[in-house]
């Protein structure tokens, strides 16, 4: 057991695909969920149709945010870091080579804090890795391995690579060096074939050929041959007109339907009695409409990322809440209700930046709902909240490792002496 509360119950490891119509509370533990228990929860998705909103997170109060939307919508969820959003957990003002290392680790050490306390399952994440970016992947990569090795668990639960940038064999051929990497302590690959147009995170991919941003059966399936020999905690972000960023519908022409050719493809390939044996996932979905997403779902998606849209709701809670109050917000001093009138309670970061994550609560609910998730999972109320910080491997004593020692010396002693004689 490596989590930090010895009297926590081992979830049953059943096998969801075939047994659609059990609980997720039954399978799978609330808080921070790695290994058998993240296959488990995807595994639970795919077989009943539900797919798992991944909200990108900057700070500790946009994570918390989406836990609590997550906890209100009795859905799991996932929190992921950019490699922008961990230089910003950092600090601005830190310009240290592996200053976005550090912040996307801090991130994942407080959620693994305050999870528990939720009382639902969080995935914890990186998102878009890029080629350049791969000194900040091996960095969270041995954060992983140090705690691996202390607790008997990684830090995170999954990390993406997006290398799709890269021809399709290099692209595959990294894949599967970092998978054999990751796969001994069980840490779920997401990795991009096919572009994702639009722009993130420093990204752009706004110029990129149109054809690219559609990927082939034959593209998805050659990703499955390769990693599915090495483990099966993998999951493919296959491009179907996928956009970062928001626009209109109708301005972008997604195809959510090819997904549907990319599991029929690999399953008559492996001979597969799944109809659905990739793991898929969606990116760019903001402005999708509501039959976009579920086509998506329908067809395998088990995690859709969501930025953009829960962006703007941090923000618009803020703005309304600064146009509502702007009159209290003018200086520390004086206000319409008198001029010697303190406006502490207004400007006090409590107050506005509880406005904003209130609004982003409201935006992470709307995609549980569109994603199918809301109402899976019932928050754990009958037992108490603890960090995952983890407990030490059990390791012998040092009273127990002298007398071991004093024994094979003795034994040793014996043995020389009956030799000799």
């Amino acid at each position: 057991d490596t989590t930090a509360n010895p009297c926590e119950k081992k979830k049953r490891r059943k096998n969801p695909t075939t047994d659609k119509m059990a609980s997720l509370n039954d399978l799978v533990p609330s808080g921070v969920v790695t290994g058998d228990d993240l296959l488990t929860l995807l595994e639970h998705a795919r077989a009943n149709g539900y797919a798992i909103p991944a909200v990108n997170c900057t700070s500790s109060s946009t994570a918390n945010a989406v836990m609590e939307a997550a906890r209100k919508a009795k859905s799991p969820v996932i929190i992921q870091v950019s490699n922008g959003g961990g230089a910003f957990m950092v600090g601005k003002g830190i310009k240290a080579p592996d200053a976005d290392v550090a912040g996307s680790v801090a991130l994942a050490m407080h959620v693994r804090s305050v999870a528990k306390y939720y009382g639902v399952p969080v995935v914890l994440h990186s998102d878009h890795c890029a080629k350049k970016l791969l000194p900040w992947f091996d960095g969270m990569l041995k954060a992983d391995e140090d705690f691996f090795n202390k607790y008997g668990e990684p830090l995170f639960s999954s990390h993406m690579l997006d290398l799709s940038e890269e021809p399709d064999e290099e692209n595959i051929a990294i894949c599967v060096e970092y998978f054999k990497r990751m796969a001994p302590m069980k840490i779920w690959l997401e990795m991009e074939i096919g572009i994702t147009g639009g722009e993130e995170d420093g990204v752009n991919n706004e110029n990129v050929d149109p054809e690219k941003l559609y990927t082939s059966p034959e593209q998805v399936y050659a990703v499955y041959d390769a990693l599915s020999k090495i483990g099966d905690m993998f999951s493919v972000a296959a491009a179907f007109g996928n956009v970062h960023g928001v626009y209109k519908p109708g301005n972008v022409k997604l195809s959510p339907e090819r997904l549907g050719a990319h599991q029929a493809y690999t399953k008559k390939m492996i001979n597969s009695s799944l109809d659905k044996p990739i793991f898929l996932v969606m990116h760019g979905g903001s402005g999708s409409t509501d039959d976009e997403i579920m086509t998506a779902v329908k067809n395998g998606v088990v995690k859709m990322n969501i930025d953009t849209d829960t962006q703007w709701a941090y923000w618009d809670g803020l703005r309304l809440f600064e146009k509502e109050k702007h009159d209290y917000l003018q200086g520390q001093i004086g206000n319409p209700d008198g001029p010697d009138k303190p406006n502490k309670k207004f400007y006090d970061p409590r107050v506005w930046v509880r406005k904003a994550e209130e609004a982003m609560v409201k935006r992470v609910m709307v995609s549980c709902e569109k994603l199918g998730c809301t109402g899976k999972y019932t928050p754990t109320e009958d037992e108490p909240g603890y960090p995952q910080i983890g407990t030490p491997k059990a390791t012998p004593s040092p009273v127990v490792l002298m007398a071991a020692g004093a024994i094979v010396g003795s034994a040793a002693t014996l043995l020389i002496k009956v030799i000799t004689k």
